[in-house]
């Protein structure tokens, strides 16, 4: 399976294991944007296991309550940071704290998709 889905600050491609999220330029997450998540996750991840890869092309920033919450939605086994810019993997480091599940920082996509498979 493999579906892509727009938003107005997101774009996110689902897999059968894991959704890649490439949050556009400029964007503050906030919790209610975590709720698009957990909606996509009920959606296409209902009772099944999966991870979160964001892909950090763009600059953002992202409101660490949105971590607790995200921690809460049992089938998600773990988190993984995409990114070659040292200032996002710094970010990253940081965000790591608020996140009670696997948290990992890669600089290829591919790293993170090897890492899913050790998870699920």
């Amino acid at each position: 399976m493999k579906e892509s889905l727009k938003f107005d600050f997101c774009d996110m491609t689902i897999y059968d294991n894991y959704l890649v999220v490439v949050v556009k330029e400029g964007v503050n997450l906030t919790p209610e944007h975590n709720n698009v998540l957990i909606q996509i996750t009920e959606t296409y991840f209902s009772n099944k296991p999966f991870v979160y890869i964001t892909h950090r092309i763009n600059s953002y920033s992202v409101d660490p309550k949105i971590y607790h919450e995200t921690a809460k939605i049992e089938n998600l086994k773990g988190l993984a940071v995409v990114s070659s810019d040292y200032k996002a993997k710094i970010n990253a480091q940081i965000e790591q704290m608020f996140f009670s599940k696997p948290f990992e920082i890669f600089s290829e996509l591919e790293e993170a998709f090897e890492w899913v498979k050790t998870l699920i």
